[in-house]
């Protein structure tokens, strides 16, 4: 089974150009995005070649006289995964190879808005010598979910996307007797001290929030400005209004189209509640300039909110777009409760050149994957994905060490061989013959 993921590794390589271009026409993210999309999943794939070696029991002999015992990792035997719009390479790549290498069969659904991509990804599993059975593509929305959570057969179920969807997943599959990881919702806070390298932490505050038209759910969508760092916030306003807005598919395009109209609706609405409700309006991204003949393209371009306050429709809720809101704050405690107030809990930033600050950020904050001048601190597959709070359901995450658990069981075998009179009988036989 390593064998065929280290074949499919290389595969989706050699693929990457092709892949990209059918998920940007699907999807609609930039070129460059896609890649990262494929390149992502990628080294869950590598990681993947390694789940013999984290599958490899324990043995401890002697635990009495002539009793031994040991422990190894079996497959559940059917899995499943539900997958969201957003990134049609990446959650597919972080739940098949994981599953299938270490045993198992599985089923997974694509999100029925961008099926293309993972088509491609199960063609060339099979291309690399996934027997056949061992993954299965099924389609569909609401229906296939709940088969998918009901089919007795199936073990466990994945899921990445909405809060709605996923508690639903959650519950019902829970209710039949399956395991269930389900990665939620996100508003993740970036900490801007007053000390942070100006032009660094413009550049990648710009880019974590409005990179793939801030449709993922790590995406920086409130940035807290410590004291004099608020400074910076009319010059991220500036960075951001440079971002070139278009298809995906088109040359030097920055953010390219959210995923449909009724999203766009979602995103122009909470925009409008953010001026209704007395936020500041630095830059507003309902309609961005586009080229010629996309003017009725799904498009929101970047958009940045000041005076920012909790309580605020654009700082309570997950936006999925790309606008970002400015909070300031008069102290670096406050900032790191502000944080931890949050219900959710993926992933948080600081931005500083103090070692002493860093530290004790990594120490308080509560949010389960922290950058220090990282913005979008999404652990290698080494590690896994640690995001917490109401930003996951299920006790065992994705990928890495936690993910393998997920898709096995532990096997314990007590065995007590006694010496007896038989074994003294072999001991001693021949014993004195000539």
């Amino acid at each position: 089974r390593a064998r065929v993921m280290h074949k499919l590794e290389g595969a989706i390589r050699d693929s990457t150009e092709a892949i990209a271009k059918v998920l940007t026409e699907e999807q609609g993210k930039t070129i460059a995005d896609a890649k990262g999309d494929i390149f992502r999943g990628l080294e869950v794939v590598e990681i993947s070649c390694n789940v013999p070696a984290m599958i490899q029991g324990e043995t401890l002999p002697g635990v009495a006289k002539g009793v031994d015992v040991h422990s190894y990792r079996l497959p559940l035997g059917v899995c499943a995964g539900i997958c969201p719009f957003n990134f049609p390479a990446m959650i597919p790549l972080w739940m098949f190879p994981p599953a299938v290498t270490a045993g198992n069969t599985f089923l997974m659904k694509p999100s029925e808005r961008v099926p293309l991509s993972a088509m491609m990804l199960a063609e060339l599993a099979n291309d690399c010598g996934l027997p056949p059975g061992v993954l299965n593509m099924v389609h569909g929305g609401h229906d296939t979910v709940n088969f998918l959570c009901d089919d007795d057969p199936i073990r466990a179920v994945s899921f990445v996307g909405g809060n709605v969807a996923g508690a639903h997943i959650y519950q019902r599959a829970g209710k039949n007797g399956k395991r269930a990881q389900c990665n939620l919702g996100a508003k993740n806070h970036a900490v801007i001290l007053p000390d942070a390298d100006p032009q660094s932490a413009i550049n990648q505050i710009v880019g974590a929030s409005c990179g793939a038209a801030g449709q993922r759910c790590m995406a920086i969508s409130v940035a807290v400005f410590v004291g004099k760092a608020k400074e910076l916030i009319p010059q991220i306003a500036e960075a951001a209004s440079k971002l070139k807005v278009g298809p995906g598919s088109a040359e030097g395009v920055d953010v390219g189209p959210l995923i449909s109209k009724q999203a766009q609706d979602r995103v122009t609405s909470l925009i409008q509640s953010g001026v209704d409700e007395g936020a500041e309006l630095l830059l507003d991204g309902r309609n961005p300039s586009v080229p010629a003949g996309c003017e009725n393209g799904y498009f929101v371009g970047p958009t940045i909110f000041s005076n920012v306050k909790p309580g605020m429709q654009i700082y309570d809720i997950e936006i999925f777009g790309p606008v970002l809101a400015c909070v300031c704050v008069d102290s670096f405690d406050e900032a790191i409760k502000l944080v931890n107030s949050n219900p959710f809990g993926n992933g948080t930033a600081i931005f500083t050149r103090n070692g002493s600050a860093a530290r004790k950020f990594v120490d308080e904050i509560e949010p389960g994957q922290v950058g220090v001048n990282v913005p979008i601190p999404v652990p290698l597959p080494m590690f896994s994905f640690t995001g917490n709070k109401k930003s996951i359901l299920g006790d065992l995450n994705f990928y890495g060490k936690a993910g393998v658990n997920f898709y096995t069981q532990l096997k314990t075998v007590t065995s007590a061989w006694r010496e007896d009179d038989y074994v003294e009988k072999l001991s001693t036989a021949g014993v004195g013959a000539q």
